[in-house]
């Protein structure tokens, strides 16, 4: 594992920007209770789907965090893309659908073409078994969707609860 030097800088400094910098600022704003049950949701259900898909050797990540303990991407399914979602959410919150289906393109662009790096350049991931860029893409903006539109439908619920 010499030879993944970069990779495993590239995943230390991703780490503590996300550690260090931007859950601080995150949970800083209210509602933290609605940024806490996204942030959770999110992270539960991303291990739960890259498990399964790293166990039909969908995805693979030949570097990443605890490597030697679970196959899945620790960084990106219970940090990165939880905190993107929690930024996500606090971006959206008072939109409407078709402004909150925008931003979300726009936030997800980027993320994507990191990945596309991430998989043309380095060993941090590979796509395997037919697996394809629009995958991942949908898939996020799919999983992000989902989110948002779970929180708010607790929000409505609780809402009508205070009347």
């Amino acid at each position: 594992m010499k030879g993944h030097r970069f990779e495993k800088q590239f995943l230390r400094s991703l780490f503590i920007l996300n550690v260090g910098l931007l859950i601080p600022i995150l949970f800083r704003r209210p509602p933290i209770k609605d940024w806490l049950l996204v942030y959770l949701f999110n992270a539960s259900t991303n291990s739960i789907i890259d498990y399964f898909l790293t166990l039909h050797n969908i995805v693979t990540y030949p570097v990443r965090f605890l490597g030697k303990t679970t196959k899945i991407h620790v960084l990106f399914d219970l940090l990165l893309y939880p905190t993107f979602t929690v930024l996500y959410n606090q971006m959206t919150e008072k939109d409407k659908p078709l402004s909150i289906f925008y931003k979300l393109v726009a936030l997800v662009i980027p993320l994507f073409f990191i990945e596309f790096w991430a998989v043309r350049r380095t060993d941090l991931i590979k796509w395997k078994k037919g697996w394809n860029w629009y995958h991942t893409f949908s898939g996020i903006i799919l999983k992000s969707l989902v989110t948002r539109s779970l929180i708010a439908i607790i929000r409505k619920i609780e809402k009508h609860q205070a009347q």
